[in-house]
Protein backbone atom coordinates (compact mmCIF):
# COMPACT_ATOMS: atom_id res chain seq x y z
CA UNK A 1 0.00 0.00 0.00
CA UNK A 2 2.79 2.29 0.54
CA UNK A 3 4.73 1.48 -2.60
CA UNK A 4 1.53 2.33 -4.21
CA UNK A 5 1.47 5.33 -2.56
CA UNK A 6 4.47 6.56 -3.24
CA UNK A 7 4.29 5.50 -6.81
CA UNK A 8 1.06 7.84 -6.72
CA UNK A 9 2.77 10.79 -5.83
CA UNK A 10 6.11 10.49 -7.53
CA UNK A 11 4.25 10.51 -10.69
CA UNK A 12 5.09 13.43 -12.83
CA UNK A 13 1.76 14.98 -12.82
CA UNK A 14 0.87 15.37 -9.44
CA UNK A 15 3.43 16.84 -8.91
CA UNK A 16 3.35 19.24 -11.90
CA UNK A 17 -0.63 19.85 -10.28
CA UNK A 18 1.14 20.65 -6.90
CA UNK A 19 2.80 23.38 -8.43
CA UNK A 20 0.07 24.40 -10.41
CA UNK A 21 -2.81 25.01 -7.35
CA UNK A 22 0.98 27.13 -5.72
CA UNK A 23 1.34 29.15 -8.46
CA UNK A 24 -1.82 29.61 -9.35
CA UNK A 25 -2.48 30.98 -5.77
CA UNK A 26 0.52 32.99 -5.76
CA UNK A 27 -0.47 34.23 -9.23
CA UNK A 28 -3.98 34.96 -8.17
CA UNK A 29 -3.03 37.45 -5.04
CA UNK A 30 -0.71 39.30 -7.45
CA UNK A 31 -3.70 39.62 -10.04
CA UNK A 32 -6.00 40.79 -6.76
CA UNK A 33 -3.66 43.54 -5.51
CA UNK A 34 -3.50 44.74 -9.29
CA UNK A 35 -7.05 44.98 -9.00
CA UNK A 36 -7.16 46.25 -6.04
CA UNK A 37 -4.48 48.86 -6.21
CA UNK A 38 -5.06 49.96 -10.00
CA UNK A 39 -8.53 49.10 -11.33
CA UNK A 40 -10.11 49.77 -8.39
CA UNK A 41 -8.74 53.56 -8.05
CA UNK A 42 -9.48 54.25 -11.42
CA UNK A 43 -13.29 53.54 -11.29
CA UNK A 44 -13.45 55.19 -7.92
CA UNK A 45 -12.61 57.81 -10.12
CA UNK A 46 -16.35 58.08 -11.96
CA UNK A 47 -18.11 56.30 -8.99
CA UNK A 48 -18.06 57.56 -5.24
CA UNK A 49 -17.01 54.32 -2.66
CA UNK A 50 -20.34 53.98 -0.14
CA UNK A 51 -20.02 55.41 2.60
CA UNK A 52 -21.07 52.03 4.67
CA UNK A 53 -19.41 49.36 2.82
CA UNK A 54 -16.66 51.05 0.70
CA UNK A 55 -18.09 49.46 -2.54
CA UNK A 56 -17.13 51.30 -5.50
CA UNK A 57 -20.05 51.28 -8.03
CA UNK A 58 -23.35 53.43 -9.21
CA UNK A 59 -25.95 54.07 -6.52
CA UNK A 60 -29.27 53.97 -6.91
CA UNK A 61 -32.12 54.42 -4.18
CA UNK A 62 -34.43 51.71 -3.44
CA UNK A 63 -38.17 51.19 -3.17
CA UNK A 64 -37.75 51.77 0.40
CA UNK A 65 -35.59 54.79 0.18
CA UNK A 66 -32.26 53.11 1.06
CA UNK A 67 -29.89 53.97 -1.00
CA UNK A 68 -28.10 50.35 -3.17
CA UNK A 69 -24.61 50.48 -4.56
CA UNK A 70 -23.97 47.77 -7.23
CA UNK A 71 -20.13 46.78 -6.39
CA UNK A 72 -18.35 46.86 -9.72
CA UNK A 73 -14.90 46.93 -7.80
CA UNK A 74 -15.45 43.58 -6.85
CA UNK A 75 -17.21 42.48 -10.06
CA UNK A 76 -13.67 43.50 -11.77
CA UNK A 77 -11.29 41.84 -9.79
CA UNK A 78 -13.04 38.81 -9.90
CA UNK A 79 -13.33 39.23 -13.72
CA UNK A 80 -10.05 40.35 -14.21
CA UNK A 81 -8.43 37.64 -12.32
CA UNK A 82 -10.30 34.36 -13.62
CA UNK A 83 -9.31 35.51 -17.18
CA UNK A 84 -5.55 36.81 -15.98
CA UNK A 85 -5.07 33.52 -14.54
CA UNK A 86 -6.74 31.44 -17.39
CA UNK A 87 -4.06 33.17 -19.70
CA UNK A 88 -1.43 32.24 -17.57
CA UNK A 89 -2.22 29.14 -17.01
CA UNK A 90 -2.65 28.84 -21.01
CA UNK A 91 0.65 30.09 -21.89
CA UNK A 92 2.86 28.48 -18.58
CA UNK A 93 1.03 24.94 -18.84
CA UNK A 94 -1.21 24.37 -21.82
CA UNK A 95 0.93 25.51 -24.77
CA UNK A 96 4.24 24.03 -23.47
CA UNK A 97 2.73 20.77 -22.58
CA UNK A 98 1.40 20.85 -26.92
CA UNK A 99 4.58 21.18 -27.79
CA UNK A 100 5.77 18.60 -25.87
CA UNK A 101 3.74 16.29 -27.03
CA UNK A 102 3.94 16.78 -30.55
CA UNK A 103 7.95 16.71 -30.22
CA UNK A 104 7.00 13.12 -28.83
CA UNK A 105 5.22 12.26 -31.30
CA UNK A 106 7.50 13.38 -33.94
CA UNK A 107 10.66 11.13 -32.75
CA UNK A 108 8.23 8.62 -32.23
CA UNK A 109 7.03 8.53 -35.62
CA UNK A 110 3.25 9.37 -35.55
CA UNK A 111 2.14 11.93 -37.72
CA UNK A 112 -1.65 12.79 -37.53
CA UNK A 113 -2.73 13.67 -41.11
CA UNK A 114 -6.61 14.46 -40.92
CA UNK A 115 -7.84 12.94 -44.14
CA UNK A 116 -9.88 15.78 -45.51
CA UNK A 117 -12.69 14.08 -47.30
CA UNK A 118 -13.78 15.34 -50.22
CA UNK A 119 -16.86 17.67 -50.76
CA UNK A 120 -20.31 16.66 -52.05
CA UNK A 121 -19.73 18.70 -55.34
CA UNK A 122 -16.14 16.64 -55.87
CA UNK A 123 -17.92 13.56 -55.09
CA UNK A 124 -20.47 14.16 -57.75
CA UNK A 125 -17.72 15.05 -60.35
CA UNK A 126 -16.09 11.76 -59.13
CA UNK A 127 -19.53 9.72 -60.22
CA UNK A 128 -19.99 11.93 -63.09
CA UNK A 129 -16.61 11.27 -64.58
CA UNK A 130 -16.51 7.57 -63.91
CA UNK A 131 -19.84 7.09 -65.29
CA UNK A 132 -18.38 8.63 -68.82
CA UNK A 133 -15.01 6.54 -68.21
CA UNK A 134 -17.67 3.57 -68.57
CA UNK A 135 -19.52 4.67 -71.13
CA UNK A 136 -22.93 4.74 -69.33
CA UNK A 137 -23.31 8.72 -69.15
CA UNK A 138 -26.87 9.01 -69.18
CA UNK A 139 -28.06 11.60 -71.52
CA UNK A 140 -28.52 14.65 -70.52
CA UNK A 141 -32.14 15.21 -68.82
CA UNK A 142 -35.12 16.20 -71.25
CA UNK A 143 -38.61 17.37 -69.19
CA UNK A 144 -41.32 15.05 -71.16
CA UNK A 145 -44.71 15.45 -70.37
CA UNK A 146 -46.13 12.22 -68.82
CA UNK A 147 -49.84 11.70 -68.80
CA UNK A 148 -50.77 9.62 -65.56
CA UNK A 149 -52.88 6.58 -66.53
CA UNK A 150 -56.31 6.38 -67.18
CA UNK A 151 -58.34 4.63 -63.98
CA UNK A 152 -59.64 1.76 -65.15
CA UNK A 153 -63.27 1.19 -64.71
Amino acid sequence: MIKGFKDFIMRGNVIDLAVAVVIGGAFTALVTAIVTSIINPLIALVYKPDEKTGAIGPTFVGLHGDEVTFPLGGLLTAVISFFAVALVVYLVFVVPMNKWKERQAAKAGVVEEAAKLPTEAELLIQIRDLLEQQGSAPAPATRRSVEPPSPSI
